[in-house]
């Protein structure tokens, strides 16, 4: 049951200027398709290979002899994951439910910014910045290299790819820059919204 790396849910261009095409070129055609082709060469005729991705990552985190398959699970479903946190003229405020729950799970918006710039800035090298749904309540959190939160039982919302690869040749290594665009140009907040709605 391979995974099939997804095609982008925009134009390779749709995010310019704020992210390049090249950036994507390399980032989806080169960086999760790699994910992807190592993970399903992996779990190829194991015991893993009829369940689902998020299962096998469940299943296999914290597991120091199956670290490098974890690395390419997480990853290949980070990144999945991530293209649809983004659309072309996204970003700014959300509105209706989602934006009711941010202000009063976070007390504002702009508190919530806060929160997640510095999950995003103050990630030391590579990893993601969350935001996920704990029992009934929004939270921040970050995750090192392929870290992935379905692992500690929540339900993920957003994710923003902060290793290098995700903006260096845009915004070399100004990463609170990209983190300000991702969340004022690029976050798709309807996409946010839906996953909010499934959980509930």
């Amino acid at each position: 049951m391979a995974y099939q790396l997804p095609t982008l849910p925009y134009e390779q261009n749709a995010l310019e200027p704020h992210i390049s095409a090249e950036t994507l070129g390399f980032h989806h055609g080169k960086h999760h398709a790699s994910y992807v082709s190592k993970y399903n060469a992996a779990v190829e005729g194991t015991e893993l290979d009829s369940k689902s991705i998020e299962d096998v990552i469940k299943a296999i985190a914290g597991d120091a002899s199956k670290s490098g398959l974890f690395n390419n699970a997480a990853q290949a479903w980070n990144h999945s994951f991530y293209w649809q946190c983004m659309k072309p003229n996204g970003g700014g405020k959300p509105s209706g439910d989602l934006a009711a729950k941010i202000d009063a799970d976070f007390g504002s918006y702009d508190k919530f910014v806060e929160a997640f710039k510095s999950a995003g800035g103050t990630q030391f090298g590579s990893g993601w910045a969350w935001l996920v749904l704990d029992n009934g309540t929004l939270k921040v959190t970050k995750t090192l290299n392929a870290g992935n939160p379905i692992t500690e039982g929540v339900t993920p919302l957003l994710t923003m790819d902060v290793w290098e690869h995700a903006y260096y040749l845009d915004y070399q290594n100004r990463r609170p820059d990209y983190i300000t665009t991702f969340l004022d140009k690029l976050v798709n907040w309807d996409f946010v919204a839906q996953n909010m709605a499934a959980a509930a």
